[in-house]
């Protein structure tokens, strides 16, 4: 007996999953040739599971500009933000954030996951109250976890429910912290954010919103759900990262909250951890002006996600509830998701598996990611491998007038990683699109 025995049942599903095929979480790439295109195996695959939405790892501008701070920064900082790890250009990356969020504060972190590990785990303490939505990311679990406030979870995307949860706190002391995301990378729905920001302002609480997938793909300029939905005066913090949109690691936080800086010598995620390289900061300082000079990365981003969508939706696939850049099919059974997958691996079509129980309403999901990068070519071409597939596998099976959207269910932590955890795991170590 050893101190991993209790991972045997985990290690069984795992080795279930290998045998019907190719094994979805060791996936190792040859190379990856552009935002949409790579090697496997020796032979060309589209990807269609990444979440470069905007297609920035490829481009000229952000490499140039890393490649320059690589040669004259060095490889790393080597300390932490609270040492030495704070150069120049990491506080220049932070006021250009804060300016493009119009606020007065921005932090680094070097994940995205550690920045909803810090911010979570330092602003609310002992005597507060976390309220978050239950499909909410592993990161912010994890977060909760780590603090020490009460953590109470309302249903996915059911202001009515939270507004519930806050009524029965109703005379308790300490603050409450609404959590939310701007789109859930599962099913790619996003929250009902005006709503939820008027049960904050009718409680007197406070609200965090992770635009980890809507940064740079939703707003008239890019800065996610927050802005679509015209409420960035009630968000008192902004999560993010840089692995998506803006095409490389780290994550961050940006707050108006006059007293914010204060967390650089409060939160120890932040405090604890080497900083983010200087040609990641080059990269991610040229990406966000990307964003801001070319909204028609946006525009190609939407035209390629909703042909995608639709196209699905016409042939009778069940759909996540709304067009957007990540396309989730709900498959019939766990064994005709593995079986769908290897296929479209076969086919030339890299997606990621998603299996219950880590799965909205244990619904077993091909998830998708669109790219501006994708050609009108790639995403004709993965529609028709998909509707051949899902024919000869019997997914299609409906017509597309009695399709009906996936609606997420149910209000426990059930999110499903991208390609790291979509077998069976317990619910505090469920993992999910990584940040």
């Amino acid at each position: 007996m050893t101190i991993l025995d209790k991972f045997q049942p985990l290690q069984g599903a795992y080795d279930a999953v290998r045998a019907a095929g190719q094994d979805p979480f060791t996936v190792c790439f040859d190379a990856v040739l552009s935002p949409s295109e790579a090697t496997l195996k020796g032979r060309r695959v589209i990807l269609l599971g990444t979440n470069n939405y905007l297609g920035l790892t490829f481009d000229g501008e952000c490499i140039e500009s890393a490649v320059e701070a690589l040669r004259q920064g060095g490889t790393g900082t080597t300390g932490s933000r609270i040492a030495n790890g704070t150069y120049d250009d990491h506080a220049v990356l932070e006021r250009r954030l804060a300016e493009f969020y119009g606020c007065r504060s921005a932090m680094l972190f070097s994940t995205g996951y550690q920045a909803n590990l810090g911010i979570l785990s330092t602003i609310a303490g002992r005597g507060d109250h976390i309220l978050i939505d239950a499909d909410s990311h592993a990161s912010i679990y994890d977060g909760c976890r780590l603090g020490q406030a009460e953590v109470i979870r309302f249903r996915h995307n059911d202001p009515d429910d939270l507004a519930r949860r806050l009524n029965r706190l109703k005379g308790a002391p300490g603050n409450r912290l609404i959590v939310v995301e701007g789109i859930y990378s599962m099913l790619g729905d996003t929250a009902p954010l005006a709503e939820i920001a008027a049960v904050k302002r009718e409680w007197g609480a406070h609200l965090l919103v992770d635009e980890a997938h809507s940064l740079g793909v939703l707003g008239r300029n890019g800065r996610g759900l927050v802005e679509q939905a015209g409420v960035e005066a009630d968000v008192d913090f902004i999560v993010g990262t840089f692995s998506k949109s803006l095409g490389a690691v780290g994550g961050f936080c940006v707050s108006d909250l006059p007293d914010f800086d204060v967390l650089r010598i409060a939160c120890r995620p932040y405090m604890f951890t080497a900083s983010l390289p200087p040609s990641v900061i080059a990269s991610v300082t040229r990406a966000l002006a990307r964003i801001q000079e070319e909204p028609g990365l946006r525009a190609r981003l939407t035209g390629n996600a909703e042909r995608f969508y639709r196209g699905l939706r016409a042939e009778g696939f069940v759909l996540g509830p709304q067009a957007g850049p990540i396309v989730s099919i709900r498959m019939p059974s766990t064994e005709v998701a593995i079986a769908f997958w290897n296929a479209l691996l076969e086919a030339g079509v890299y997606l990621n598996l998603a299996l219950p129980p880590a799965t909205p309403d244990n619904a077993p999901l091909l998830r998708s990611s669109v790219s501006a990068a994708h050609s009108e070519a790639q995403i004709g071409a993965a529609l028709a491998a998909i509707t051949a597939i899902g024919r000869e596998l019997g997914v299609v099976a409906a017509p597309a007038s009695r399709a009906e959207p996936l609606r997420p269910q149910g209000d426990g932590p059930r999110r499903a990683s991208m390609a790291a955890a979509p077998i069976p795991v317990a619910p505090a170590a469920v993992a999910e699109t990584t940040l």
